[in-house]
């Protein structure tokens, strides 16, 4: 940094050299080291020309972020930033790259690749739809429906092309009609053996409850944790019972409103709509509909003892994994995101809970060579402001991605500059079309990691975390862009 202030203070001697020989009075006195020399004798016309200075694209870059770390925006904020040759494996310009920084949502770039990774590109759900008993003569059903489910995150939600409750309820009615089943004398069982419980016990360390102007709250319980001083919850009365108040909020694992039954000013605890039983309770519907009695209710089934004998019915496969990846990337889906943590730990470690995600992740991590130096990775999403991450790590963690098998995958569910998902709206100018990154926003945080597509066609990668800047959201925007502008040039 000293030799870069020693670079551009000669710089500017240099221009002042030029300025004052362009301003000579019509004398053309000479500077008066040469008052008394003369030997140099110039023709009366003749004015003093400086070489004219051309610097390269690095040192651009490297003015350019050295003249930011004075902006009002960014001056008394915690920044940082590095730009990476991913063939010559060298650092082309940083700025606090070692430093340990909030990422935000650039935590979703470390929980989708290890799901790649783990799980494979091509993984799907499946949610089968199972019969018990016998079918008789007349087409009733004398035994149990059974929808088995193995944690989509995607079911019934419409992400990433998943289908809804009532196409995949359609498709069901089909499924028996070919069955030849006209009446279900008995119950529709739910099973799933992933998400056996809809809370989550202990919530991510340092949650964020306001953001992008929704009040959030995972699903689980606050116990230690006041949100009343974040802020209150709304109140409202159920217009189907005004005896009943519930407590309204988004959750961020969904990103739909839900309600909290309870709340007395400490502890709050919370619930949510199981989706296995929303589609039960679509199918159900969808075959009295059409003329398929049935003489049961929707129940759950998490324990069996005695397990039915059971026949396949029809099976309803999720999008791809590469899908979900996508879609939870260009979105900056924290529900997508969450459930992709869990699905990892109850891949490789038999349960769904988030310490299980979280150790999976870190083992991951250690294996690929992930520098854990400054690394706190505490959800899946980054609504926690206990992540940490250094900017040095996310680029040397993506560099090595480039030689998986599944990068191009993830490559493409990177948002592009001014194009597509939550970079759409950015780099309207210079960068369009050549920024493939993952946002992050928080409340005073903003961060941007990916890659850069240069005018001289290399492909860079690079991160810029900022946290507690001064000024608004659009004005920490407009000086990141400003910051990558030079490195279009590299």
């Amino acid at each position: 940094m000293i030799q870069l202030k020693n670079y551009i203070a000669g710089v500017s001697v240099l221009f002042s050299a030029l300025l004052s020989a362009q301003t000579t009075n019509s004398a053309k006195q000479l500077p008066t080291m040469y008052e008394n020399q003369t030997s140099i004798n110039l023709p009366s016309n003749t004015v003093p020309v400086a070489e004219k200075v051309v610097l390269s694209a690095k040192e651009l870059v490297d003015i350019n972020v050295n003249s930011m770390s004075s902006d009002p925006v960014l001056r008394n904020a915690s920044w940082g930033f590095v730009v990476y040759d991913p063939k010559t494996k060298k650092v082309i310009s940083s700025y606090n790259e070692n430093t340990p920084l909030v990422p935000a949502s650039t935590t979703k770039l470390l929980t989708t690749e290890t799901a790649l990774n783990l799980l494979g590109e091509n993984f799907r759900w499946n949610t089968q739809l199972e019969h018990s008993g016998e079918i008789d003569a007349e087409g009733n059903l004398n035994g149990n429906l059974y929808i088995v489910g193995s944690g989509d995150p995607s079911l019934g939600t419409g992400k990433a092309g998943a289908s809804t409750y009532g196409s995949i309820s359609q498709d069901f009615l089909f499924a028996l009609q070919n069955k030849g089943i006209k009446k279900v004398n008995g119950n529709i069982y739910v099973q799933t053996a992933i998400f056996k419980e809809n809370k989550m016990p202990v919530l991510p360390e340092n949650i964020i409850w306001l953001e992008h102007q929704n009040y959030y709250l995972p699903v689980g319980t606050t116990v230690n944790i006041n949100p009343a001083n974040e802020k209150l919850i709304v109140k409202k009365t159920n217009p189907f019972d005004q005896t009943t108040k519930r407590y309204f909020y988004v959750s961020p694992y969904i990103n739909k409103m839900v309600y909290a039954e309870k709340y007395d000013g400490g502890a709050l605890t919370t619930k949510l709509a199981d989706a296995p039983f929303s589609l039960a309770n679509s199918f159900r519907t969808t075959l009295v509909k059409s003329g398929i009695a049935v003489s049961g209710k929707v129940e759950a089934k998490m324990t069996d003892g005695e397990p039915e004998a059971r026949n396949f019915i029809t099976t309803y496969k999720s999008p791809t994994l590469g899908d979900i990846v996508y879609d939870t990337n260009q979105r900056s889906d924290n529900a997508l995101a969450e459930a992709l943590l869990r699905m990892v730990g109850f891949q490789k470690k038999g349960d769904q809970t988030v310490d299980s995600g979280k150790a999976v992740v870190m083992k991951h991590l250690a294996d690929s060579g992930f520098d854990l130096n400054g690394l706190n990775y505490q959800d899946g999403s980054g609504l926690s402001r206990n992540n940490t991450v250094t900017p040095i790590a996310q680029v040397k963690y993506l560099t090595n991605l480039m030689n998986e098998k599944y990068y191009k995958t993830y490559f493409d569910s990177l948002p592009v500059a001014g194009q597509t998902g939550t970079l759409k709206k950015s780099f309207q100018g210079n960068g369009f079309g050549q920024v493939y990154a993952k946002t992050g926003t928080l409340n005073k945080v903003k961060t941007l990691a990916g890659y850069i597509k240069t005018n001289t066609g290399r492909t860079l990668v690079f991160s810029l975390m900022v946290n507690n800047y001064a000024g608004s959201v659009d004005q920490v925007k407009n000086r990141m862009e400003k910051i990558l502008e030079p490195a279009l040039n590299l």
